[in-house]
């Protein structure tokens, strides 16, 4: 008779060879930024700005800024009992709005405000959990990134799209990874703001420096660089050596860092907290 722990052994070799699998796969979707070409085009001439008035309100309601961590957490709870009705609405007035008539910065602002959203749509449709990486349809994949998310001009779009086929590539814009958001501790900050194309350079420039700032984003400790592993997933969007990458990310911290940076030497730890962004990490804990 075959021993019991023989079979938890192995079942445990097969689901832990299944999240390996779906890690890397992730890895590889996210760094490979391709533009699709449907979304190549933008009108310069446009003036129609989109009215974000709606995502503004959630974010007054529900972003909590004053926190124990310094993290800005959200309280996917209170908008839940609120009624979803605003997170819909505004998902889907974005979904009906066509991008490529936009002039380009507007378009930017629209991607991002568009990723962000979903992902608390997204959360909210599975509430409470943990972690954003516990969700996703497909067994082999990290995460919902490759899942079907919103619905633009009669495409479907996921996250990944979002970011790695459209964003990342049409704007060739390092300061975008501060600018959306996973719903995770581990990621930049959702912006207090609505993006817009009258602020989004300085908008993405605060979001950067806020994230550099605090210990999650960067940190210096007994000579010893600590990274998000942000900056390691993406490393070439921010240059093409570490020393490309510190001097980049020292255009967004004081100048005392940024000297650190440049004299710095050896490899950096990087770490990633993938807990959910979630206001209830200060209440007990997530997903009970």
């Amino acid at each position: 008779m075959r021993k019991p722990w023989i079979a938890i052994i192995a079942i445990g070799a097969i689901v832990l060879t299944l999240a390996a699998f779906g890690y890397y796969r992730y890895l590889g979707s996210t760094n490979n930024a391709v533009l699709d070409d449907r979304w190549a085009t933008f009108d310069d001439s446009s003036e129609t700005s989109v009215d974000n008035s709606v995502w503004q309100q959630i974010l007054d309601d529900y972003l909590v800024t004053d926190t124990n961590s310094g993290v800005y957490l959200f309280d996917y709870e209170g908008l839940l009992d609120d009624g979803r009705e605003s997170i819909d609405g505004y998902v889907e007035l974005l979904e009906s709005t066509d991008p490529l008539k936009l002039n380009r910065q507007e378009q930017k602002s629209y991607w991002i405000n568009l990723y962000n959203a979903a992902t608390v749509q997204l959360i909210i449709d599975n509430y409470p959990l943990n972690s954003i990486t516990t969700l996703g349809n497909n067994p082999v994949d990290f995460g919902p990134w490759n899942d079907d998310a919103v619905t633009v001009n009669d495409i479907d779009l996921s996250l990944n799209d979002v970011e790695h086929r459209i964003i990342r590539p049409l704007y060739n814009d390092y300061r975008i990874h501060f600018g959306v958001n996973c719903a995770s501790i581990g990621c930049p900050d959702l912006a207090t703001t609505a993006y817009n194309a009258e602020q989004i350079d300085q908008q993405l420039d605060d979001a950067a420096a806020r994230y550099l700032a605090h210990p999650r984003g960067l940190r210096i400790e007994n000579g010893k660089l600590h990274l998000s592993t942000l900056f390691e997933w993406y490393s070439s969007d921010f240059g093409e050596s570490l020393s490309e990458v510190l001097t980049t990310l020292g255009k967004h911290t004081p100048d005392n860092i940024r000297t650190q940076l440049a004299e710095y030497a050896g490899e950096p730890e990087y770490a990633y907290d993938w807990s959910l962004n979630g206001y209830c990490s200060e209440e007990g804990g997530c997903g009970q």
